[in-house]
């Protein structure tokens, strides 16, 4: 791989405003169809069909803003909380990933064979997009990964495997790290803490790429743990 030129950090990017957008809105649909819940001339018979689900509770409880749920059966909202859970899981990751590399943590040595350091390009959303970002071979390389994982392995019925438990269950035969020996409710419990946890990184990812372009604008502001995202 071979990096362009690095430009100031300060460069405003504003070459990508519709990727971002897409982007957040992906984001914010998430988010809604992790919580479940109820509108104004729902029948209670469809209300209450999901109240006893998992992640149900307060101080929202059942929760559905914008009527995903609405006439939905079963296969309807185990689709939705599969939707829910892998969502939650990305943003887990991304958030970790904020926290890590703005606090100065990044992978040793070179990103490719011209001798450019991994820390050498910017952290969040200009790492991949903007006039300093990796080059496009290796956003390529990234996709690539990610669709091979999207379609063979993060499944809840990858390799002939027989389907999960529940939701965004990827063991697949192979990986249990002892699952099996949680009584149900130890697996209740963390299972609704992996959704809350999931929820709220898709709302702490969201905020920290917003302040992302605030910060074009000149209105940058201080945050905790990782301070003034630059």
């Amino acid at each position: 791989l071979h990096r362009p030129p690095i430009r100031s950090r300060e460069t405003k990017l504003t070459s990508y405003p519709t990727m971002y957008k897409l982007a957040i809105a992906a984001l914010l649909a998430g988010s809604a169809a992790a919580f479940a819940p109820a509108q104004v001339g729902q029948s209670s018979t469809a209300l209450n069909a999901f109240e006893g689900e998992l992640g149900v509770q307060p101080p929202l409880g059942f929760f559905d803003p914008l009527g995903l749920l609405e006439d939905a059966d079963q296969e309807r909202f185990d689709r939705l909380r599969y939707v829910e859970v892998k969502h939650g899981r990305i943003c887990q990751l991304a958030f970790l990933g904020q926290i890590v590399t703005r606090n100065g943590i990044h992978l040793s040595g070179d990103i490719d064979f011209s001798g450019d350091s991994f820390d050498s390009y910017p952290n969040g959303i200009a790492a991949v997009l903007g006039p300093d970002a990796i080059p496009s071979a290796g956003l390529g390389q990234i996709v690539l990964f990610v669709g091979f994982l999207e379609l063979f392995v993060m499944k809840d019925s990858a390799n002939g495997a027989e389907p999960g438990d529940f939701p965004g269950d990827f063991r697949n035969g192979a990986l249990d790290f002892g699952w099996d020996t949680f009584d149900e409710e130890t697996k209740l419990s963390k299972r609704a803490i992996e959704l809350n946890n999931g929820r709220a990184a898709m709302m702490g990812i969201l905020g920290l790429m917003v302040h992302e372009k605030l910060n074009e604008i000149g209105m940058v502001a201080d945050l905790p743990i990782i301070g003034a995202l630059q």
